[in-house]
């Protein structure tokens, strides 16, 4: 065998190696490529997630434009037809809903009321909620209510109350947060989580209250 001879295979031999070589590169630029492209992403994601503003917070939401107000003294009526009044839950906390069955976000947000009365279940919180719909459609909002447990129905027939604050309910739903001393504590205007932390920690204050 001459030297040319013996060259070849030798050649061909590291040929090889130099296409192994480059293929392994190359598959590795493609994984920290894959690997680049896909991290970043995540993390952006999760940042974002973390950053967005919780719409629905109990806490975020919550405003003070009738604090240290009484609620008025209007007749509203419970399960029974019995006449009620916001000064009957005096010595509670009160997370006291005006909604209706025609307002969806009142719907949505109605199971996270009854989540939050379950959570205080045998402690001086009461979620009244007053449907504000009229004698025709008192029905559907009995049966709606029925399905929340453990809510019980309260209802304003000529659908005043929420005019009769002060000031004036913005829209519907709106909760009103009364001290246990029958005074207003906040507010919100539009759908929440009841069933957050937020709003335990704004339920767990005013019960600390003397």
């Amino acid at each position: 065998m001459n030297e040319r001879s013996a060259a070849r295979p030798r050649g061909g031999v590291l040929r090889w190696a130099l296409w192994g070589a480059a293929a392994i590169g190359v598959a590795a630029v493609v994984y920290i490529i894959a690997l680049s492209s896909t991290k970043p992403v995540t993390h952006t994601l999760a940042a974002a997630q973390a950053a967005a503003p919780q719409t629905h917070d109990v806490a975020r939401k919550l405003e003070h434009v009738g604090d240290g107000k009484a609620p008025p003294a209007y007749t509203f009526y419970d399960a029974a037809g019995k006449p009620v009044t916001p000064a009957a839950f005096k010595g509670k906390v009160v997370v006291m809903n005006l909604w209706a069955t025609w307002c969806a976000p009142c719907k949505i947000e109605m199971p996270t009321l009854a989540r939050l009365q379950a959570a205080y279940a045998g402690k001086p919180v009461q979620v009244v909620a007053v449907s504000i719909d009229k004698p025709e459609a008192l029905a559907a909002a009995r049966a709606f209510l029925a399905g929340q447990a453990p809510l019980v129905f309260y209802n304003d027939p000529q659908a005043k109350l929420p005019w009769a604050m002060t000031p004036q309910a913005a829209g519907m739903p709106t909760t009103i947060l009364l001290g246990k001393d029958g005074l207003e504590r906040g507010r919100i205007s539009g759908e929440a989580d009841w069933a957050g932390r937020g709003a335990r920690s704004v339920i767990d204050k005013l019960l600390a209250e003397s």
